[in-house]
Parts: structure tokens; sequence; C-alpha cells
């Protein structure tokens, strides 16, 4: 890495020079040091490897304050003539519900009073909550079950099957709605010998071929399904006959919650031309101006000497000489990765 061009031009152009002999923080030509990378995986990996040189030469520079990482935006939303620049998809989120709450209501009833305003909004954030939560677990159990724990009352006692029976039949059914011919879900609780606590079985048939997915006993009693528990049971049996959602002069019939923050979602993106970035260099001179360069409008993170370690931990896991650290991160974490750039 020292050895490089870009790195022997960074050297350089810092003016403090490198090594024992060389090194002198008093001479530094620039206050502050900015490092500006793509959002996409290279651009992650190379911030990675320049955290792990300032760490390793010039950790002083760390210490000080000097280095800051550049937090470009990911999306630019524009309707109209208005425009507006969104770091990552949990701002986005976040500014979507902000729209697709403006003059909505859902009446749980054709009877029913609306419910709305910051009531709305408070099962909203939650009902995002536990979503979050859903797409985090779904790396570790079958996601099409999670999913339906919302619309379910607590799980029974796993040992008992008369209770478990109708509890699985419920999660069964939906499960079954709507799928393609020769295809089909039949669920059951199972016990092993060398284990005195049932699990959830998910058996997944496709044209008489079956694949079992497992859930565990040990799942029911943690923090996670608790905050599912807790959700579901203050939407289930919250929506009858003639239930509708509506934003403005516009409105949908629904069945339940996830449907209705579903279609709200959908009408808030109606007119936003919705532009993501994957890199710096997408963007015009002007847009690299007004949303990472012009000091009156970014947004820096500052590096503290806890994030270089941690960038050098990285950068000997993955990059080391030694295989065996390598094997056991990818083994811990391959169930999380997504959108792989490959």
């Amino acid at each position: 890495m020292l050895s490089s061009v870009e790195v022997g031009t960074l050297i350089t152009a810092l003016g403090c020079g490198i090594g024992r002999e060389e090194y002198n923080i008093e001479k530094l030509r620039y206050h502050s040091i900015i490092i500006m990378t793509d959002a996409d995986v290279d651009g992650s990996h190379i911030r990675t490897l320049l955290l792990t040189f300032f760490y390793r030469q010039m950790p002083e520079l760390v210490e000080r304050g000097h280095v800051y990482i550049a937090q470009p935006p990911l999306y630019k939303i524009k309707k109209g003539k208005q425009e507006r620049y969104v770091k990552d998809d949990a701002e986005m989120e976040h500014y979507l519900t902000e729209v697709a709450l403006n003059n909505a209501a859902m009446y749980p009833s054709d009877s029913a009073p609306a419910l709305e305003g910051n009531a709305l909004a408070q099962l909203v954030e939650e009902y995002q909550t536990v979503s979050a939560i859903i797409l985090r677990l779904s790396s570790h159990y079958y996601p099409a079950f999670l999913d339906q724990l919302v619309f379910q009352a607590a799980i029974p006692d796993l040992t008992d099957q008369a209770a478990m029976q109708p509890w699985l039949a419920s999660i069964e059914e939906r499960l079954n709605q709507n799928l393609p011919t020769g295809t089909s879900y039949k669920l059951s609780a199972i016990s092993h010998e060398d284990d005195p606590t049932p699990l959830i079985n998910i058996s997944f048939s496709r044209h008489g071929i079956s694949t079992d997915y497992h859930v565990p006993g040990e799942f029911f009693a943690s923090t996670e399904y608790q905050r599912i528990l807790a959700f579901a049971d203050k939407i289930n049996g919250l929506f009858s006959e003639g239930a509708y959602v509506q934003r403005g002069d516009r409105s949908e019939p629904i069945v339940d919650f996830a449907q209705a923050v579903a279609w709200l979602l959908t009408e808030a993106r109606r007119g936003q031309n919705v532009q993501r970035y994957k890199g710096l260099g997408e963007m015009n001179p002007e847009q690299l101006w007004d949303t990472t360069m012009d000091k009156t409008k970014r947004r820096l993170l500052q590096v503290k000497i806890e994030d270089a370690i941690a960038a050098d931990e990285t950068f000997n896991t993955l990059m080391g000489d030694h295989v065996e650290p390598r094997r056991e991160f990818i083994e811990t974490h391959a169930l999380q990765a997504s959108n792989l750039d490959i």
C-alpha cells in the first residue's frame, strides 16, 4: 500500500512526512482531511484502507481530530421544482413516512372513528421498528414465517399439541394463500430426543419436493419475539369489514395494518422522482458542490481513534496472512450479507 503512487501523492500533499525520521505533525498543511468515497462496496474498501493507513502511519491525525468522512447523499428526490437530497435508506424511509402520514387517516371499519395524527404516526413507527427486527431475524429464520407473526396471538405452550394445532393452522392458511400451483406449506411442532424444547418445522413443498426449515423453541422467549408480539396485540382484531385508509381525496380498502402502511408509502412516492447515486462520479459538479463540497451544507463524520482501530482490525481480518480469522468472519456474517457487489 505504501508503495502505491496514490499514497505517495497523499503523503506529499499532507506535508508531514512518514516514518520515524521524516514524520513531523507540525508540518501538516491541512487542518481537515476529508475522505470521500463512493457509497458502494469498493468505496467502503478504499475508506477502510485509508483509515488503516492513517491509524498505522499517522495516528496523531486521528487523535487530534483532523480526519473526517464525507457523508454524500444516496438519493435525490425531485417533485416538481423542489429537490431534496437524502443521506441513506433510513432517512429515505423517514422522509417518505412523513409525506405518507400528511393528511392521512385509517378507518378500522366503515363506522369506526378515524385513527390519525400522532396515534397513527406512533403505530406506523412501531410497525417499521418491528419490520426492521423481522428483516434482521430473516437471516437466521424463515422470512415468510416471521412475517406472519405480526398477525398472530402469542404462541401457546409448544408441548401442548391441542393448543398448537390451531395456532400453526392459522399461519399455514395465510402462507398458502395465492401460492402458485404445485406449491404448499405444512407447519408442525416437533421434538428431538437430544433437545427437550420442541421446534417449529416449516415444510415447503414444490412439485412434490419438500424442503424443511426450523425455528427453535428458544426463539419465542427472545426479546425480539416479545417486541413483535407486543405490536401484534395492538393491531390484531383492529380491522373489520369496511376498513379503509385515506390520504387526501384518495382511499383504499384494507384488511390489515401492513397493507395500509404499504399503500400510504406508495401514495407518498406518487409524483416523486427518486435518483439513487452509486458514487460521487454520478453527480455533476453543481450537485457535488451542493451535497458534499459546500462547507455550509455538507455533512461530515469526524473519525475517532476507536473508528481507526476498528478499521485496522477489519483490514487485518479480511486482508491479513492468517486464513482462520477470515474464515470465522465469513462464517459468522455470511447470513447478514445482502446486495453483494460481485
